[in-house]
């Protein structure tokens, strides 16, 4: 079943907050998912432990370098996706967890200084790929970014990376309050309070094109493959 790896570099990349809104969202539409929180902080495990933690989504933090193959191919067999949250910073589990990628995403801020961290772990999967001897997808995932204003250095970075070869995501992850909310009060994006949260329809429906289009570069992944 298909692993897909969160991996940057850089703290602040939102990339947490992505693998969490990915995972509420498959298990929303009634798949069983397996979230290893390989961050040192376990923030998706203190989310994991308030109420509202959908029915079939499992979370896992008793990962190490040497375990985390077998913590892989063991969730892989027990449901129907695996994601993982990988350190923010570089670790020696990251390349060990990109080898077993079906999807590698690369949240990044849509600044030149996050552009350069985010080349770090393109160049980490390439070195990853001569290990397992295989082709490994990855998709960048620009984050943070506002809906209604899309500025010159944004798309500089997009063209920057696609000139690259590198695939970038249509799908932005915007900056909204309903992404940290969930955080603080635990559950799913569509089970917030509006009375506590603003613009959650905008958040959901914002999440659901993301994870529809995550599906899609699972789905052509394996086509190429075949």
């Amino acid at each position: 079943m298909p692993t897909i790896v969160f991996s940057s570099p850089k703290g602040g990349s939102s990339k947490t907050t992505s693998a969490l809104i990915l995972a509420t969202e498959l298990a929303g539409q009634g798949a069983t998912v397996t979230v290893i929180d390989a961050d040192p902080n376990h923030p998706i495990i203190r989310w994991s432990k308030r109420p509202g933690k959908p029915k079939g989504l499992h979370v896992v933090d008793d990962v190490t370098e040497n375990t985390i193959i077998d913590v892989i191919d063991q969730c892989a067999r027990q449901t129907a996706f695996v994601i993982v949250d990988l350190e923010g910073t570089a670790s020696q589990m990251a390349p060990y967890a990109v080898g077993r990628a079906d999807l590698v995403l690369i949240p990044t801020q849509g600044s030149m200084l996050d552009a350069i961290e985010a080349v770090k772990a393109v160049k980490m999967i390439q070195a990853a790929e001569k290990l397992v001897r295989h082709p490994i997808p990855a998709a960048i995932l620009i984050t943070r970014t506002s809906p209604a204003i899309q500025p010159r250095t944004l798309k500089y970075v997009q063209k920057q990376f696609e000139g690259a070869g590198v695939t970038v995501m249509r799908t932005q992850i915007h900056e909204r309050d309903a992404y940290k909310a969930i955080f603080i009060f635990g559950g799913t994006l569509a089970a917030l309070d509006p009375a506590e949260v603003r613009n959650i329809d905008t958040a959901v429906s914002n999440a659901r094109h993301y994870t529809k289009e995550v599906l899609k570069l699972l789905k052509d992944n394996e086509r190429a493959a075949a």
